[in-house]
């Protein structure tokens, strides 16, 4: 027992020495005796791997949903379609990119293969495929001319592979995991450069009447080994599920959140290097990351959430919804409410029978990317006077550049910015971001804005984290201040912005 503990003792360490000396951490312990305050100083200091923040930094993601349901007028198949249903005579993969590149969309995720088990590659592992249905004669592959056109286009490409399979003989046995490899396999071997994988929860009872168990660590340690740059999404450990496929994420989002299923001993004896368990434990409730929970962890990991949506009332194409595709305004209120909430949003834009985005969706993503690039094309602070009451390179804070950040002198958590605008401008947007290069910290803020002699509030909110933006009702003011009045450790601010949207 006494070398349990102390081998228990000796990994928690190195989490915590990788801390102290700035290395890569994404992941730390609580150690038994940790105080409340060490706690908050270990997860204001725990930060995000490379592909994390590369994936952080895309803000909006799209999801291809597009298959056997597409022909079926289905969400979920049973597997027992017939190949022969599948044939988009018009499929134009380059239409499918300028169209998300439209929307601002810099990633996209294609369903390689949904519940039904049927393959848009010509797997050698199975029959229900593109390589026997009518489309190009059986030679057609439609995740190569995704992933090609993506490419092309320097787009980020992902793949979907449903864990649940309603086609595959085997699935409820130990070698349907063998036959998911090999697929997965293929995906990763083939096709490039894969920026994402997703994976759902989805699972069912096999033929012989059993669910299946995943073998999770095995896929996760193949991607690892194959395609290091890809993020492991939602059933993964680079990326959750923020909770709700509504498009709306939390107002106070956490990228720091308890990760009390992992086991200590496992990673921390890895020096941190990989994380290969998925946290568990996270649903839509409020706050995944308040102190509170923090104080009952006993480890602290980075996974931010990514915010899922289609579109689209279905995650596939039905025509019967060709009018009821969601507006520019409601796509804006998303946008504000997921990217401006700390998180990533994931944009379903399903492809028609034809192999096509829908003119109609095609016209409300670009309005709503013009929508977004004119409200923030200018930014009032970009020419202001900025001064702090605590703190160094002020320029830091509308410079545009996301590498540069504004932080306290001696470590100070609270912080008062002021900033002269050199006229009264109007204006109904709040952009601020964290430098989370180092870590997420910011608790509570306040925008507020001189009335007079008095100063009123405009705004307030709790985390910001990668990126935070508020509307409120229209102001008019010269001078306006961001007090900071909790924050886990010194804040850091990278990104600065007020702005006015036209009503």
């Amino acid at each position: 027992m006494k070398k349990k503990l102390l081998f228990f003792t000796l990994a928690c360490s190195v989490g915590t020495a990788f801390i102290a000396h700035g290395q890569q951490s994404s992941y730390v312990s609580i150690l038994p005796g940790d105080d409340g305050a060490a706690i908050i100083r270990k997860a204001a200091n725990v930060r995000p791997t490379e592909r994390q923040l590369r994936w952080q930094e895309l803000e909006v993601t799209g999801f291809l949903h597009f298959g056997m349901n597409t022909f079926t007028e289905r969400e979920w198949g049973d597997g027992k379609e017939s190949p022969s249903l599948f044939n988009p005579t018009e499929l134009d993969a380059t239409q499918w990119v300028r169209a998300a590149k439209a929307g601002g969309i810099k990633q996209l995720i294609l369903t390689a293969k949904h519940h039904d088990g049927f393959c848009l590659w010509p797997s050698k592992y199975t029959d229900h495929s593109v390589k026997n249905s009518p489309w190009k004669n059986g030679k057609g592959d439609v995740v190569k001319e995704v992933a090609d056109a993506c490419h092309q286009a320097g787009m980020g490409f992902g793949v979907y592979l449903s864990p649940w399979d309603r086609n595959a003989p085997m699935y409820g046995t130990d070698a349907y995991n063998d036959y998911f490899v090999n697929q997965l396999t293929e995906l990763l071997t083939n096709y490039g450069r894969i920026d994402e994988v997703w994976f759902d929860g989805a699972n069912g009872e096999g033929p012989n009447g059993k669910k299946q168990v995943y073998d999770f660590q095995r896929w996760y340690s193949l991607i690892r080994k194959l395609q290091p740059g890809a993020v492991i999404a939602v059933m993964g450990p680079d990326v959750r599920w923020v909770g709700t496929e509504s498009g709306y994420g939390r107002s106070t989002e956490w990228s720091v959140v308890p990760a009390n299923n992992l086991d200590q001993n496992a990673v921390a004896a890895l020096s941190q290097k990989e994380l290969l368990i998925k946290p568990s434990g996270y649903g839509n409730g409020e706050d995944m990351g308040s102190r509170d929970a923090l104080y009952k962890a006993n480890s602290l990991v980075w996974y931010p959430a990514e915010t899922d949506v289609s579109i689209r009332p279905g995650w596939f194409y039905h025509k019967q919804e060709d009018d009821k595709v969601k507006s520019p305004e409601k796509l804006l209120d998303i946008y504000f409410n997921s990217v401006g909430k700390n998180g990533v949003l994931l944009l379903n834009i399903p492809p028609d029978k034809r192999g096509l985005i829908a003119e109609s969706d095609v016209k409300n993503l670009t309005a709503w990317k013009n929508s977004i690039d004119h409200i923030f094309s200018e930014n009032f602070i970009s020419k202001a006077k900025i001064t702090a009451s605590s703190g160094k390179n002020t320029k830091g804070l509308a410079d545009a550049n996301t590498n540069t950040y504004w932080t306290t002198k001696d470590k100070d958590s609270t912080a008062t910015i002021e900033i002269d605008l050199g006229a009264t401008k109007t204006f109904n947007v709040c952009r601020l971001q964290e430098y989370i290069k180092k870590g997420q910290r910011v608790e509570n803020f306040v925008l507020e804005y001189k009335a007079g002699n008095d100063w009123k509030e405009a705004t307030n909110g709790t985390t910001i984290g990668y990126k935070r933006m508020l509307t409120f009702p229209d102001v008019s003011a010269q001078f306006i201040r961001l007090r900071i009045t909790s924050s886990r450790m010194e804040p850091m601010i990278s990104e600065m912005g007020i702005f006015m949207q036209q009503k």
